[in-house]
């Protein structure tokens, strides 16, 4: 049971030196107890506050009740996402590492060098370049001075995957900036419940809310980054020696007091600022004048959601979901191997150190499990019908055929019965070994995403060229051709790396292809 300072306090300080967790703290000259760092002083035989206060100002704390009010408070910067869906967002390869260390966190080979400091290193750029991170424990000073030993690695290990949300939060802040590596933006716990959905969790009290939010604001700012790149053209060289990603310039703890005179914590306010990459990689003028980049991608809302809602069941699908969001941004037909996926998912280590059979079958289950996440919410895989046929794909891709007409259905199951290989067979030997050769031909997007694979538009030419696009192919042409080579429905699911219930819904006249997608089933049913 905490406690809490009343309006008794004569403010002597005697309690703040003998509070064994450091909960007592003096916020704008008043005294008060963090509700969330006391515990009653366990293994003292009486809470030490009561004990050093000559005036028996702490009381057993109460959680506050009614509505938390704030009379003066910061205005904070205009709330992002407009549209309800996406907003710009930074997406230099500072802010994808950085999403990805905060991800993947203990799994990732933290090295240690001569002088005792941990890092993280990767080369960038086809190996031209090398990027690295380092840990620091404080926040707001502009010298960073990196942990070393274990005083870093146990840092490393008080990581949370959702402090991912908040980094991603604040890239898309800065792009609102003309010169984010000189202004600064500020951010209100209202503004974070709102965007990471915590408004709509009624099961945790306003305290618990505004300290998981202070703790994963601060997160993305214990880091510095060491980063090198060539020059590029008119581009100079990229340097820099132990730079802050993000400075938390202040944080504002906003209170109401009860009728006793106790101090409740009701709001956070954030004052953070870029660090010098963003002059190398978010800066306007310099990308007009060809001397600086301007790097950004569109930051789908609905994914924020998403890893608060799966981080502690699915922390794997979690990884993968933050990995696709920069990887997308490269192009639609990103090819990936299955290998690639697990690394990103749970990391090196516990990929090289599957050796036995039943290790590889659980850790195949909870891939699988995965991507079933993944597909649920949009980010649906295209399997390889080459490399990952459908005897290996996972359970819940072979049922999603079905179709939901009973007589379609019976038909479905009646030819799965006649094939040689069946859905509710055993997987075949070596698929793990298979597995590790497989690749997933691209996933397919929710709505909100589209904008992230779209290829950039061709230079306009001044040539005009009047180009006659293809005649749209009819549902007749298709199953036409399908059936004059013999092939199955199945079969030409496969052939096209599509679903069995896409070609269905296509011949059925359910939807009309993409122009695109003709072109694919003009090639694949030699149709020219």
């Amino acid at each position: 049971m905490p406690y809490a300072i009343t309006k008794r306090c004569i403010q002597c300080d005697n309690c703040v030196p003998q509070c064994p967790t450091g909960a007592i703290k003096v916020m704008e000259g008043d005294y008060w107890i963090d509700p969330n760092l006391c515990n009653n002083c366990q293994g003292y035989v009486a809470p030490q506050c009561i004990v050093s206060c000559p005036v028996n100002s702490p009381v057993p704390w109460q959680a506050k009740k009614g509505r938390c009010k704030v009379e003066a408070r910061t205005v904070p910067s205009p709330d992002l996402f407009p549209d309800g869906k996406s907003h710009p967002f930074a997406s230099a390869i500072a802010i994808w590492e950085l999403c990805n260390v905060l991800a993947q966190r203990q799994s990732l080979p933290w090295e240690t060098d001569a002088a005792g400091e941990v890092y993280y290193q990767r080369q960038i750029n086809g190996g031209k370049g090398v990027i690295a991170f380092r840990i620091t424990d404080t926040i707001n000073s502009e010298s960073s001075v990196a942990l070393k030993g274990e005083q870093a690695l146990s840092v490393i290990e008080t990581f949370d995957i959702r402090a991912a949300c908040l980094h991603l939060l604040y890239a898309a802040y800065v792009t609102n900036l003309d010169k984010p590596w000189e202004e600064e933006f500020i951010i209100s716990d209202r503004q974070i419940e709102e965007y990471l959905g915590l408004d709509k969790r009624k099961d945790l009290g306003k305290s618990t809310k505004l300290s998981l939010i202070k703790q994963l604001a601060q997160q993305p700012c214990k880091f510095i980054v060491c980063l090198s790149l060539p020059r590029q053209g008119k581009i100079k060289q990229v340097s820099l020696e132990k730079s802050r990603v993000w400075h938390l310039l202040d944080i504002q703890h906003h209170f109401q007091a009860d009728e006793l005179g106790c101090k409740h914590l009701v709001g956070l306010t954030f004052k953070i600022k870029a660090g010098q990459w963003a002059k190398y990689f978010l800066n306007r003028q310099g990308c007009k004048e060809r001397t600086a980049f301007y790097q950004y991608g569109t930051l789908p809302k609905a994914l924020l959601s998403n890893i608060m809602s799966i981080w502690q069941q699915h922390e794997g699908a979690a990884r993968m979901m933050l990995w696709l969001l920069f990887k997308t941004k490269m192009g639609r037909e990103q090819r990936v191997t299955v290998p690639t996926l697990m690394r990103i998912a749970y990391g090196d280590r516990k990929l090289n150190q599957v050796a036995l059979q039943p290790e590889r079958q659980r850790l195949l289950r909870v891939f699988e499990s995965d991507l079933e996440i993944l597909n649920h919410y949009g980010l649906k895989p295209a399997f390889d019908p080459v490399t990952y046929p459908a005897e290996i794909q996972p359970l819940w891709a072979k049922l999603s055929d079905i179709p939901e007409d009973a007589e379609a259905a019976l038909e479905f199951w009646t030819d799965d019965g006649s094939n040689n290989n069946r859905l509710t067979d055993a997987a075949p030997r070596g698929k793990w070994n298979r597995l590790m050769n497989a690749r997933i031909l691209y996933f397919e997007l929710p709505h909100a995403w589209e904008s992230l694979a779209k290829s950039k538009k061709p230079r306009s030419t001044n040539r005009k060229t009047n180009l006659k696009s293809p005649a749209t192919l009819s549902t007749e042409y298709i199953l036409e051709a399908r059936k004059k080579l013999g092939l199955s429905q199945r079969d030409l699911a496969q052939l096209t790396g599509k679903s069995q219930s896409w070609i269905r819904d296509i011949e059925n006249g359910r939807f009309q292809a993409k122009l695109e997608d003709q072109m694919l089933l003009r090639r694949v049913l030699g149709m020219h």
